[in-house]
C-alpha cells in the first residue's frame, strides 16, 4: 500500500502535535469545571419507530442506541465494530477492514435487516445486504437499532428490525481536523467545517483512511499477505429548517480499495493449494434529498428523493481474461403526510416509489436486471396517560410477485410511574433480489418471503439511576428463498425458520458515570429440519462501563458471544474488551486514545474450510488529536 500521508499526521509529527496541544492553552478549561453536581440526563430522540421524533421510553418495540459518545470515540472504527455493542446484534466479519461483513439481528439473515442512512436504504440491490465494511461513519451523530417487523413504514427487508445511521446537522459554526494513527500502519483523517444561522445549515466534509491491514484467515503460509485496505471520501450537506418548512440536499460519496484472499483450488486433504492475493475496488454514493411542508397547524407533507449506489470492481483477472463486477442502484420517492387530528392522536399517510437495478459479472456470469414496485402505508398513533399505540397498514405491488400487504400493532402502557409494558404484532416481508431472480441461478417467479412476529417486555426505573428491562420475542419466517439443489441449481422458495428468545438489559447513570449490561438469547432454526442456523450464537453478552463530562473520559467495552454452527465446522465463542479515553485540554483542543480488543484476541469469525477460520483483525491501539474552533 501506498505510504504516503501528510506531514501532520505521521506518527512522530502526531505525537508532537498531541505534546504542543497539552503545553498551550489560551483558553484553560477551569477545573471547578468538574466539581460534583446533579446532571440533567434528558430523554433520547428517536424517529426510525414511527417517522416523526419522540422520546424513546414511548415506542412500543424494544429500540436501542448506539449513542454519539460510542460512535465518536474512534474515527477509524468500522461500522461492523461500532455494532457489535449491541447485544441482540452478531456481526461476522471475515478478517479485519475492508472484508465482507454480515449482520445477524435477533438471528435473522443479512438481507432480511434494513439499514437505512436519514431514511436512504443502504441494502444493495443485488444480494439484498448492506456492504457494512465500506460505509463510513465520519457524519453520523447516533445508531438507532430498531427489533422486530419494520415493513408497514419502510418496505421490504425490515424482517428482523431497521438500523439507521443518524447524520449530523450542524447546529453552530465551527470547523475540525481530527488526526488518528494505530498499530497496522493505520491512519485517518478527517477536515469538516459548518454554518449555521438563522435556521439555515451548510456543512462539509473530508476523510482519508489507509492501513496496512491484518490477515484474513489463521493459513500459516508464507504466501498468505496481509489485506490493506484504502478509502477517502467525502460528503456535503445543505439546508433550511424552519418551523413552517424544511429543506435539505445531502450528498456523500466513499470510494477506495481493499485487498483479499482466494483459495482457487485444493489438494487431497482439503487445504488450499492455490492461493492468490487478490484486491477490488468499492465507490458507494449517496444522494438524499428531502422536504418538509407545514400546511396547516396539525397538518404537514413531507418528501424525499434519493438514490444509493454500490459498486464494486475486481482488479484481477479471471481464468478466461474477465473481470468480476457487481454495480447496484436504488432509487426511490417518497411521499407522505402527518395529519393530527386531536390532540393525542395523529394518523401517517404515505407512499413510496422504488427501482432497483443491477448489472453483475459473477464467475463469468453476466446479468442485468431490475424491479419496480409501490408501496402505500397508513399509521394511527394514540398518546394519552401513559398510553402509546401504533397500528399500521403497507400494500406492496410488486412488478415481479404482484400485491403483498403487512400489518403491524403495539401498545405500550405505563401501569406505575416507573414501570410500563409493551407488547407488539407484526408482519413483514423480503422481496427477491435481483441475484435470486436474475443470476444464472435465479428464478423468475419467486415469491418474498414472509414474517410473523409477536414481542413483549417491560421497563422498570429503579432507585439510584438504576433501570432495567426484558422482552420476549418470536419471529416465523415462511417462504425463505435458498439456494436448492433440489430446485435444479436454482433458488427457491423452499424453508421456514423460526426465531425464538429475549433480551434483558440493567443500566445506571448517575453524575458522570455510567454502565449498561445487555444480554441476548436467540434459538434461530430450520423448521424442517430441526437444525440450528449457521452464524447464530445463542448468547451474546455485553458491558459498557465509564465516567464522562466535559473535560475528560475513560470507558471500557465488553462483548462475548457464545460459540455458533457454521457451514464446514463450529465457530468458537470469545470475549472482547475495548478501551476509550479522551481529554479535552482546552475549548479547542481534544486528545484521544482507543483500544480495540485490548488483549488481541485471534477469534475467529466464520469457518473457511479444511480445517481453517476467517479471523477477525486482533488489536488495534491508537491515539489522535482534534483541532477545532
Amino acid at each position: 500500500m501506498e505510504q504516503s500521508m501528510s506531514t501532520l499526521f505521521q506518527p512522530t509529527a502526531l505525537v508532537g502535535a498531541i505534546a504542543i496541544a497539552m503545553g498551550f492553552s489560551t483558553n484553560t478549561v477551569a477545573a471547578d469545571a468538574v466539581e460534583n453536581k446533579a446532571s440533567t440526563t434528558l430523554d433520547t430522540i428517536v424517529v426510525t419507530a414511527s417517522r416523526s421524533e419522540e422520546n424513546i421510553n414511548d415506542v412500543p418495540a424494544r429500540i436501542s442506541i448506539i449513542e454519539p459518545k460510542i460512535v465518536e470515540q474512534s474515527p477509524i472504527a468500522e461500522l461492523p465494530h461500532l455494532l457489535m455493542s449491541d447485544a441482540a446484534i452478531n456481526m461476522v466479519q471475515s478478517g479485519g477492514y475492508g472484508q465482507v461483513s454480515s449482520i445477524f439481528l435477533r438471528g435473522t439473515n443479512s438481507n432480511q435487516t434494513l439499514v437505512l442512512r436519514d431514511g436512504v436504504r443502504l441494502n444493495t440491490a443485488t444480494t439484498g445486504a448492506p456492504s457494512l465494511a465500506f460505509i463510513d461513519t465520519t457524519d453520523i451523530k447516533q445508531i438507532e437499532v430498531l427489533k422486530g417487523p419494520a415493513s408497514v413504514l419502510y418496505g421490504t427487508d425490515a424482517i428482523g428490525g431497521v438500523i439507521q445511521l443518524v447524520s449530523k446537522t450542524p447546529e453552530n459554526t465551527s470547523a475540525f481536523v481530527t488526526g488518528e494513527m494505530g498499530e497496522n500502519g493505520t491512519y485517518k483523517t478527517i477536515a469538516g467545517a459548518d454554518v449555521a444561522e438563522d435556521g439555515f445549515y451548510a456543512q462539509i466534509r473530508g476523510q482519508r483512511l489507509e492501513t496496512d491491514g491484518t490477515q484474513v484467515t489463521d493459513w500459516k503460509n508464507s504466501k498468505v499477505k496481509t489485506a490493506d485496505y484504502d478509502q477517502k471520501g467525502f460528503s456535503a450537506k445543505v439546508g433550511v429548517e424552519k418551523e413552517d418548512y424544511a429543506l435539505s440536499v445531502d450528498y456523500q460519496q466513499n470510494k477506495g480499495s481493499t485487498g483479499y484472499i482466494d483459495c482457487s483450488a485444493y489438494d487431497a486433504n482439503y487445504n488450499c493449494s492455490g492461493l492468490k492475493n487478490l484486491s477490488q475496488d468499492f465507490k458507494n454514493e449517496i444522494v438524499n434529498v428531502k422536504g418538509r411542508v407545514n400546511i396547516a397547524s396539525d397538518i404537514s407533507v413531507n418528501a424525499r428523493l434519493s438514490q444509493f449506489k454500490d459498486d464494486i470492481d475486481q482488479n484481477d483477472v479471471n481464468y478466461d481474461g474477465s473481470y468480476d463486477f457487481i454495480h447496484s442502484k436504488t432509487q426511490e420517492a417518497e411521499l407522505y403526510g402527518k395529519w393530527q387530528f386531536t390532540q393525542h392522536q395523529n394518523i401517517l399517510l404515505g407512499t413510496t416509489y422504488q427501482t432497483i437495478k443491477g448489472d453483475v459479472i459473477s464467475f463469468t456470469a453476466p446479468y442485468k436486471g431490475d424491479v419496480d414496485s409501490q408501496g402505500y402505508y397508513i399509521q394511527h398513533q394514540y398518546k394519552n396517560n401513559g398510553l402509546d399505540t401504533q397500528v399500521g397498514l403497507r400494500v406492496e405491488d410488486n412488478e415481479k410477485y404482484g400485491t403483498h400487504t403487512v400489518g403491524q400493532a403495539a401498545v405500550r402502557y405505563k401501569i406505575l410511574p416507573l414501570t410500563s409494558v409493551y407488547a407488539n404484532i407484526g408482519t413483514a416481508f423480503r422481496s427477491p433480489t435481483l441475484n435470486e431472480l436474475y443470476s444464472s441461478y435465479g428464478t423468475a417467479d419467486l415469491k418474498p418471503e414472509e414474517s410473523t412476529s409477536y414481542e413483549i417486555g417491560v421497563d422498570q426505573k429503579l432507585a439510584y439511576g438504576l433501570s432495567t428491562g426484558l422482552s420476549l420475542y418470536r419471529t416465523e419466517v415462511d417462504d425463505l428463498i435458498d439456494y436448492n439443489a433440489a430446485n435444479k441449481n436454482k433458488f427457491g422458495n423452499v424453508k421456514e425458520a423460526k426465531f425464538q428468545g429475549g433480551e434483558s438489559y440493567l443500566a445506571w447513570q448517575q453524575d458522570q458515570w455510567f454502565a449498561k449490561a445487555a444480554y441476548n438469547y436467540v434459538k434461530a432454526e430450520n423448521e424442517k429440519t430441526g437444525k440450528e442456523l449457521n452464524r447464530r450464537p445463542r448468547q451474546s453478552f455485553t458491558l459498557t462501563a465509564g465516567l464522562q463530562n466535559e473535560i475528560y473520559g475513560i470507558s471500557g467495552a465488553l462483548s462475548s458471544k457464545s460459540h455458533a454452527q457454521d457451514y464446514q465446522r463450529e465457530n468458537p465463542g470469545y470475549v472482547t474488551v475495548d478501551f476509550n479515553a479522551y481529554w479535552n485540554v482546552n475549548p479547542n483542543v481534544k486528545v484521544f486514545t482507543n483500544i480495540e480488543n485490548v488483549g488481541d484476541v485471534k477469534y475467529k469469525t466464520a469457518s473457511y474450510g479444511g480445517g481453517y477460520y476467517y479471523v477477525n483483525g486482533g488489536r488495534l491501539a491508537s491515539a489522535g488529536v482534534t483541532f477545532k474552533y
